[in-house]
């Protein structure tokens, strides 16, 4: 059974009107319109077309087409139309005064023995200056790698 048999877009006259609307107006972003054009063009109530020719006359892929006829069959038009919402806030793990201790800290002259700040040697000793109680080496290159000095 193809894909398109098993999600197959019925529009109702308001849906099909509101799509028009949306894919007419110009005014939403580039990938809004084009969904709103690929349930248009899979409407079961008009002359669906199949998704590879949807996707080749939207200059968008058969995976695509798919996704959003899905999206439409379990969640309804807007669902399949508008974004995804982020799913969550990704917070900073250092606030501006700990960027500045770590910034410091790395320009500053490294233990004794070692020719060289590590990663793992700066998240250690921010550690053990109780700057935070935890964090990753990953964290600090990160950190400093969004940082403008130079250290040359």
């Amino acid at each position: 059974m193809a894909l398109k048999d098993k999600f197959i877009v019925s529009l109702t006259a308001e849906q099909r009107e509101e799509l028009e609307r949306l894919a007419g107006t110009g005014k939403r972003s580039a990938a809004t319109i084009t969904r709103a054009r690929i349930l248009l063009k899979a409407d079961a109530g008009t002359d669906a077309w199949p998704d590879d020719r949807i996707a080749e006359a939207l200059n968008t892929s058969a995976a695509t087409v798919a996704r959003v006829r899905k999206k439409f069959v379990h969640q309804g038009v807007q669902a399949a139309v508008q974004r995804r919402q982020p799913s969550g806030r990704h917070y900073r793990k250092l606030d501006g005064a700990q960027e500045a201790r770590l910034t410091a800290l790395a320009c500053s002259p490294p233990p004794d023995g070692q020719a060289h700040w590590t990663m793992k040697l700066l998240a250690d000793k921010l550690v053990q200056l109780e700057v935070v109680e935890s964090i990753d080496p990953a964290t600090v290159c990160r950190t400093l790698k969004k940082t403008r000095s130079s250290r040359g």
